[in-house]
């Protein structure tokens, strides 16, 4: 059974993009360009950092916080990020 991830990039612009996974370090090579299967949000504003990853119970778990993290205003998906970074 593999661990799911839920997890934020920033772009180069700032904007965060929020996703699901089971390798953060693949995934985010992917939205860089690696592989050819990162996500169209970055065509036109490519991926700088991943900034936020939280581990989920399985893929129905990831799924909802991700939907949760969302609809959040930036303000704070940004206080996640702080938090995550211990800052």
């Amino acid at each position: 059974m593999s661990q799911w991830w839920v997890y934020m990039v920033r772009c180069q612009s700032g904007r965060l993009y929020t996703g699901i996974t089971t390798d953060p370090e693949r995934r985010f090579r992917e939205h860089c360009g690696e592989g050819g299967r990162g996500a169209r949000f970055f065509r036109s504003d490519p991926a700088e950092a991943m900034v936020y990853r939280e581990s989920a119970a399985d893929r129905s778990a990831a799924s909802r916080r991700e939907a949760q993290i969302k609809k959040l205003p930036r303000v704070r998906k940004l206080a996640l990020v702080a938090e995550a970074s211990g800052g």
